[in-house]
């Protein structure tokens, strides 16, 4: 018998492992409060980030997609035809997915009105229908269809937007609901295995692994589209593959729980060459709790205008602009202040580089970014920063952007604020060329906002309110402070079209 065994050892299988490789434009595409409400959305309890033992792969994979896939759902965009802009379509496109074979306004015309204008992913976060998604996933929409991996379909409410982070949060009306916990994505580690699970190119349920190939990305493209303001950037970049459509789906650990909400791709061609991006879990969940509890974003800053030394063109920019000489490096030098500054308050000064908010180090404006952008408005943050070559550390107490230390409800919002835009007047010589009596342009005019839905964007002229004619911010103010209900605008756009339509006031 011993003989025997001795025979056949060499023969005996000792472990084979296939390794899952990931198949995904620059296109477009936390922290804890004590404040028991704002977490609603369930953490992960005893979550591991250690690297996966390689005679376990395959079953870790089926695990993590058993747990993933039924709290992935499909998100169906609806949007009023006649008012959509060709130049914004196109922009959705590659991450919608684009299943009617038709680009832009062609496919507009092509396609029914009970057709979505476009296709994305969501993630079920609570068992009583809350759904994070991107921004650009639910932008324009005048209808939102959810459909589960069941098939089982919902029309959705969109409760909040947030286009500086491209995150949004959805309700539909429904009880013991699969759902994903949220995993603390500080703690994922470049080289750990990930699952990638959405619904591309109208292929539902599909799930892609790799890894995470990088953290800290700032990719520039939240900006560069000209929907957020005050971008905040610091991807986790993963080739698991993402492709149109992947966007508002869940990019999970080996367990199953969310580590990012997939966003973004890098490709010359509009579909997967290995780059993909999602926002950070901790991101994500500060979100859509500020969401939930205030109805807005509660967005702290330190009130600091800056340059990322890591970039070689931005310094190289700088010292040009400025006959300067500084060195690339690593840290965010401050170049000035804005006004009510926390920074300026503690006692920061042009020519300081953070180098660390609290204990997160920061290497680039990346990190500084999610470092800041995580925290509301009166936190405290400790800044560590060179001056002179001496590292020093201060205090400050992060502002709003109109230097307000509390958190905001919508109730606190101006009416600019709550529409979405700003107004300046009209010159009576541009009226008198014109032919019009009242009128004031419309400004910054917000990404979903209740001005964008209608059809309003920048530079487009507002003639009436509620059938009132206007020629002021205050005019616009006065008509909408106290009102409830409908509201009526009047307005021109680029091609001296009149239109009238409305929006109930929030």
């Amino acid at each position: 018998m011993k003989s025997t065994l001795k025979k056949l050892l060499p023969f005996a299988v000792v472990g084979v492992v296939s390794g899952a490789t990931a198949v995904g434009t620059l296109q477009y595409f936390g922290h804890t409060s004590g404040q028991g409400d704002q977490g609603y959305f369930t953490s992960a309890s005893n979550v591991s980030f250690a690297g996966m033992n390689t005679s376990a792969v395959g079953d870790d994979f089926v695990k993590a997609a058993k747990t993933t896939v039924p709290a992935v759902v499909t998100i169906k965009n609806y949007q009023n035809r006649a008012s959509n802009r060709a130049s914004e379509q196109d922009l959705f496109d590659f991450f919608f997915g684009d299943p009617y074979g038709g680009r832009g306004q062609q496919r507009q015309k092509q396609m029914p009105d009970n057709m979505p204008s476009g296709m994305g992913s969501g993630v079920i976060i609570s068992p009583d229908g809350y759904i994070i998604s991107n921004n650009h996933v639910v932008a324009g929409a005048n209808k939102l269809e959810v459909v589960l991996s069941n098939k089982k379909s919902y029309i959705a409410t969109l409760v909040g937007t947030d286009p500086n982070t491209d995150i949004s949060l959805l309700k539909i009306e429904e009880k013991g609901l699969p759902y994903l916990n949220f995993a603390n994505s500080d703690n994922i580690e470049v080289g750990q295995w990930v699952l990638a699970v959405g619904n591309p190119l109208g292929l539902n349920s599909t799930v892609t692994a790799g890894i995470v190939s990088a953290k800290g990305r700032g990719i520039g493209i939240l900006g560069s589209q000209g929907k957020a303001s005050n971008p905040i950037e610091s991807f986790i970049q993963t080739d698991a593959a993402i492709n149109p459509g992947n966007s508002g789906g869940a990019l999970v650990n080996s367990n199953g729980d969310l580590i990012g909400i997939n966003s973004a791709i890098q490709s010359t061609t509009g579909y997967y060459q290995g780059y993909g991006f999602a926002v950070p879990s901790n991101l994500a969940r500060k979100i859509v709790e500020d969401i939930k509890k205030f109805g807005i974003v509660q967005r702290g800053f330190l009130g600091v205008q800056s340059l990322d030394l890591s970039d070689e063109q931005q310094v190289k920019s700088y010292n040009f602009q400025k006959k300067a000489n500084l060195k690339i490096g690593s840290g965010v030098y401050i170049t000035g202040f804005g006004e009510n500054s926390g920074a300026e308050d503690a006692g920061l000064k042009i020519g300081d580089v953070i180098t660390k908010i609290d204990t997160m180090p920061v290497t680039d404006f990346a990190d500084l970014s999610i470092a800041i952008g995580s925290r509301r408005p009166g936190d405290k943050v400790a800044v560590t920063y060179s001056r002179n070559g001496k590292e020093n550390t201060t205090t400050v107490t992060l502002k709003d952007q109109k230097g307000g230390t509390s958190t905001r409800t919508k109730a606190d919002l101006s009416v600019s604020e709550k529409i979405g835009a700003d107004f300046e007047p009209l010159s009576d010589s541009f009226k008198t060329n014109y032919g019009l009596n009242s009128g004031v342009v419309a400004k910054n005019v917000g990404e979903g906002s209740e001005m964008a839905k209608i059809g309003i964007v920048d530079n487009y002229i507002i003639i009436e309110v509620n059938g009132k004619p206007v020629n002021s911010q205050k005019d616009v103010e006065k008509i909408l402070e106290k009102y409830q209900g409908n509201v009526q605008v009047k307005f021109v756009d680029e091609y001296g079209r009149i239109y009238t339509k409305g929006f109930k006031m929030p």
